[in-house]
């Protein structure tokens, strides 16, 4: 079957660190980075005879995750015990919730090339985090060729809400545009730092494909803790791909995990799901229910600042940008905030946006500066946006007065005078340099009048350079045209 016959179904489990001082049910501090193992006690390595206390900061900010993403949040919710076994859990179990969670039954908005599109969340609950096994010994620091592995408890408790999207998604484009929107939320309530090199924020992607217009979902892979936008994309198509190559075969898509390898681009088994795998989830009996005041929930939702979503279709509405320039400027909340700002300084907030996305970012970039590194601010941007609409400069120009305010921060306007830039905008003046061009160039002019219109570019060049390129590039095109055409 051709491949583009088949329709991949895609969902997303995303994790979640929340930026507590201290984990999820003890007071270790969360710290990235310290010493392996400085950061556990008694409780967080479930020792006999210990009782965990639940992190109030925690709940608070699973609750504005819920209001984020348009989730239910329930009055009632309980932390239950997830038995299973493995090196980096040291009591055999991991609390999380299973049947009552504290948030369902939302959504959250993307940007497709297509339009908006709604992805369904199924659920966004709270859970501690496990710890974190080191594989030594081998070349490539991974499980298949480590030599031993070694146990890092500091990161075990750490809180965690793990995000579970409905399989609504159908493409690994629509897969990194719902990643990149839920980290920008996630990042505007501050609820996060989501650094993925430091797993603040991994996710798991559930790929099947089926026949394009049927119902039945295929047999799901589950491809486990990847940490980056670019290779959850990546290995999505891969195993689509992956999959379609099985079923034209004859053969069948086998349940199970799978994890990305980033040295050889591909996935690779790493255990059977085809059995449901039993984890014996019962109420954790340590913990009371979590019983949520209505007023309570009220008060986080009032609290929450404006949303990426709300945010974008207000500099729509309001500067008259389009989609992507509007979802570009909102990304990130210190961005969108910088941009409103100086979008309100100028009568183009179109072309303020262009200079911020354009060579300013390019800028910040190329030379590793931040907003709050930058040597001007939007007014001075502002006066150079109303300086080339002005007619003042031209764009060559503008872009040599923007890296005297990006490298120095000197007043644009101070620039051009020092310059000497300013454009001749004259009508009787550009005529003068135009009617001189015309009478030193007979020739380009007969090839005008023969049908060869294109020589206009020749003419505006002489006109530019007998005028040390100070002549309005627009006036001279017009003014041109309109003795020739005469």
């Amino acid at each position: 079957m051709p491949f583009e016959d088949y329709e991949p179904v895609i969902g997303l489990e995303v994790h979640c660190e929340l930026k507590t001082a201290t984990k999820l049910f003890c007071g270790c501090p969360t710290t990235f980075g310290n010493e392996a193992n400085t950061q556990v006690c008694p409780v967080c390595l479930g020792l006999p005879g210990t009782l965990p206390v639940m992190n109030g900061k925690a709940v608070e900010f699973a609750v504005k995750i819920g209001h984020s993403l348009n989730c239910t949040i329930a009055s009632y919710s309980k932390m239950d015990r997830k038995n299973y076994y493995y090196p980096d859990l040291p009591k055999a179990y991991q609390v999380s919730q299973y049947d009552k969670p504290l948030n369902y039954g939302g959504y959250l908005d993307i940007v497709t090339k297509e339009g908006t599109k709604r992805i369904g969340v199924t659920r966004a609950h709270l859970e501690e985090d496990a710890g974190k096994l080191v594989h030594a010994g081998g070349k490539s620091g991974r499980l298949d060729s480590s030599d031993y592995s070694l146990a890092d408890y500091n990161r075990g408790g750490i809180p965690l809400v793990e995000i579970v999207s409905e399989p609504d998604i159908r493409s690994s484009d629509e897969a990194h545009a719902y990643l990149t929107a839920l980290k920008s939320i996630l990042l505007y309530i501050d609820v996060s730092d989501c650094n993925m090199e430091e797993g603040s924020l991994r996710c798991d992607a559930n790929v099947s494909i089926r026949k394009k217009g049927t119902e039945k979902f295929g047999t799901r892979t589950e491809i486990k803790n990847m940490n980056s936008f670019k290779f959850v994309k990546q290995a999505i198509e891969y195993e689509i791909k992956r999959q379609a190559g099985v079923l034209d075969k004859g053969e069948r898509v086998i349940q199970e995990s799978r994890l990305w390898d980033v040295t050889e681009n591909k996935t690779k088994s790493m255990r059977s799901k085809e059995e449901a795998h039993d984890y014996r989830y019962f109420p954790e009996p340590d913990l009371v229910p979590i019983i949520l005041d209505p007023a309570y929930v009220q008060k986080l939702k009032v609290e929450l600042p404006e949303l990426p979503g709300a945010k974008r279709a207000r500099f729509e509405t309001d500067f008259g940008l389009t989609p992507y320039d509007a979802g570009v400027l909102t990304s990130e909340q210190e961005l969108g905030k910088w941009f409103e700002v100086g979008a309100k300084l100028t009568k183009n907030p179109k072309g303020f946006a262009n200079w911020v996305m354009g060579d300013m970012a390019a800028q910040m970039k190329e030379q590793e500066k931040e907003l709050k590194d930058l040597k001007f601010d939007q007014k001075k941007l502002a006066e150079l946006v109303d300086i080339i609409d002005a007619g003042t400069i031209n764009s060559k120009q503008a872009k040599e007065v923007f890296l005297e305010l990006f490298n120095e921060g000197v007043s644009p306007a101070e620039v051009v005078k020092s310059k000497g830039m300013a454009q001749v905008s004259d009508p009787k003046a550009i005529e003068a340099v135009v009617g001189k061009v015309l009478d030193e160039n007979p020739n380009v002019v007969v090839d005008y009048m023969g049908g060869k219109q294109g020589v206009i570019g020749f003419l505006v060049g002489k006109v530019m350079q007998a005028s040390q390129g100070k002549a309005n590039p627009k006036m001279v095109n017009e003014i041109i045209k309109k003795k020739l055409d005469s």
